[in-house]
């Protein structure tokens, strides 16, 4: 082969990370199960019937019975690919959203995070920052070697959480899919097991309680600790910062 020629590192020692499979993933703030019609339909179908605009950017929903989403759940609940959890918040004990663990490739160390549905109630919570860093950390513990999280490109407030978790902009991918009918751009976003060691310090600090006044506010932002982490941020961030 010519010498000259570029190719990729040898990975020396890789062997394939394990496909995900905990049932519970429990912190601080947080309770990750996976997800159960009985269990978790009706108090989910509560809290996200609030506001129809948290299903805008997902290809389902939103649900008009509690029954219909529970005919949604069952069909989910069971899947390896995608890989749903129930999150309930700590603090009140409610149930108020779910994600997943999707594209799951072991044998090359890739898997994604998405259908991530957050209740009103739980947006903007320390339960819910915290429940998408457990499931970050459980990958990247496990081996995995890159994680990913893609979003609609119009989704203004999926694109700020992924940049916030310290996931790196990589490009936007121009009528990647149609959803309800209308076109998708998707913006993408990712962290490697090199930028890990880094991420697990910040959502270390920022989720400690004394990081957090008696009232809850925080003293320190998450997207100041991962900040200096992006290798590379999104555009649409920059022209907000213009603005």
């Amino acid at each position: 082969m010519d010498s000259h020629r570029p190719v990729g590192d040898i990975l020396t020692g890789w062997t394939p990370a394990p496909a995900p499979g905990p049932s519970v993933l429990e912190g601080r703030y947080a309770r990750l199960e996976r997800l159960s019609a009985k269990a978790h339909a009706a108090p989910l179908f509560a809290a996200n019937s609030a506001d129809a605009r948290i299903w805008d950017y997902l290809p389902y929903g939103p649900f008009d019975t509690v029954e219909a989403y529970s005919a949604w759940v069952e069909a989910m609940a069971p899947g390896s690919d995608p890989m749903f959890y129930a999150i309930r918040d700590q603090d009140s004990g409610l149930w108020g959203g779910v994600a997943s663990y999707l594209r799951i490739a072991p044998e090359v160390g890739s898997i994604e995070l998405g259908h991530i549905n957050l209740s009103p109630r739980l947006q903007g919570t320390r339960a819910a920052t915290e429940a998408l860093t457990l499931m970050i950390r459980w990958a990247m513990e496990a081996g995995y070697r890159r994680f990913e999280w893609k979003c609609d490109a119009l989704n203004a407030g999926s694109r700020r959480a992924a940049e916030r978790l310290g996931l790196s902009y990589e490009g936007t991918f121009r009528q990647a899919t149609i959803v309800k009918g209308r076109n998708r751009d998707t913006a993408w976003f990712a962290a490697t097991d090199g930028d890990w060691p880094a991420l697990s310090t910040a959502y270390d600090s920022w989720l400690a309680p004394e990081n957090f006044t008696s009232d809850g506010q925080q003293r320190q932002s998450l997207t100041a600790l991962t900040a200096p982490i992006l290798v590379a941020q999104d555009p649409a961030r920059k022209a907000r910062e213009r603005g």
